[in-house]
């Protein structure tokens, strides 16, 4: 419960600034560290926007970094300093200058929006009524929840390692005529063949005849599956990067994946709730 009451205003927060964008909304936040205000007030939740004229202050060690949706043209800012938003860029009124970071991301303000409404939905329901971990031998976890970003998944189900385990992969429109299969001994398989984009499949997993768990995906289409790889940054990509990457998949309806990256991020920035929140709703 403490933890929710440290989620939920970031969260409530970051919903109603993204949605309130505007014609003067033209950047937002993709990192923020340490003593920073927008305008005198409080640090600002993730993914925030930022309208022109808005006055950012950094404290002694803070950093925040800004990212102008038209361009999407990324700027360091460190403190201490005083910094205000312009159409474009972003002008120095003490301390260091903002250092420009040219990127290829063009992050809408729909996307945003859509991750912070999911956000706070989950929050809201998980105050309501705290969900059961699902522990029952095959119980699938990856993936269950609509889209997925490859042709090549790694299936994960919860089960006792060791046991003797049958997969299954069949088409959504026919079920019961198996077009892959393979047997695992561990809690995770990866058939060798690649799924087709655009293609709804099931998958079972069965023990000794009898069947654990029945999961059901949708895969993207060829030319989002070929975004999502050019896009993919390594583990060692900056922060924004990895955020915004995982703000990508979850626009294009990947949400499980999303969720893999912003529960890693969690795990990296106990002092973003944002993350931790968005990270907490997968399976």
């Amino acid at each position: 419960m403490n933890t929710l009451k440290r989620i939920l205003p970031a969260v409530a927060g970051a919903l109603l600034s993204l949605s309130a964008w505007a014609s003067d909304g033209v950047a937002f936040l993709t990192d923020v560290k340490g003593d920073v205000k927008i305008d005198g007030a409080a640090r600002p939740p993730l993914m925030s926007e930022l309208a022109r004229g808005q006055k950012v202050v950094l404290g002694t060690g803070a950093n925040a970094s800004v990212m102008f949706i038209q361009s999407g043209e990324e700027f360091v800012l460190k403190g201490p300093g005083e910094f205000a938003i312009d159409k474009a860029g972003i002008a120095t009124a003490k301390g260091a200058a903002a250092t420009l970071r040219k990127t290829e991301w063009k992050v809408s303000s729909q996307a945003l929006v859509k991750v912070a409404q999911s956000s706070s939905a989950s929050i809201r329901m998980r105050s309501i009524a705290p969900p059961k971990n699902d522990t029952r031998i095959g119980a699938l976890s990856y993936p269950t929840e609509g889209t997925i970003a490859t042709l090549q998944p790694v299936l994960q189900w919860n089960g006792e390692a060791g046991k003797n385990y049958d997969v299954s992969l069949a088409l959504a429109s026919d079920p019961f005529n198996a077009i892959a299969s393979g047997k695992s001994n561990a809690l995770t398989h990866r058939f060798s063949t690649k799924l087709s984009p655009d293609t709804e499949y099931v998958w079972t997993v069965t023990a000794a005849g009898t069947e654990l768990g029945r999961g059901k995906f949708k895969t993207l289409t060829a030319e989002n599956v070929a975004m999502v790889e050019k896009r993919k940054p390594s583990d060692r990509a900056t922060f924004s990067d990895r955020l915004l990457y995982a703000v990508m998949l979850n626009d294009l309806g990947a949400t499980q994946d999303a969720k893999v990256v912003w529960a890693k991020l969690a795990q990296e920035r106990a002092d973003l709730p944002e993350l931790a929140a968005l990270g907490k709703t997968s399976k």
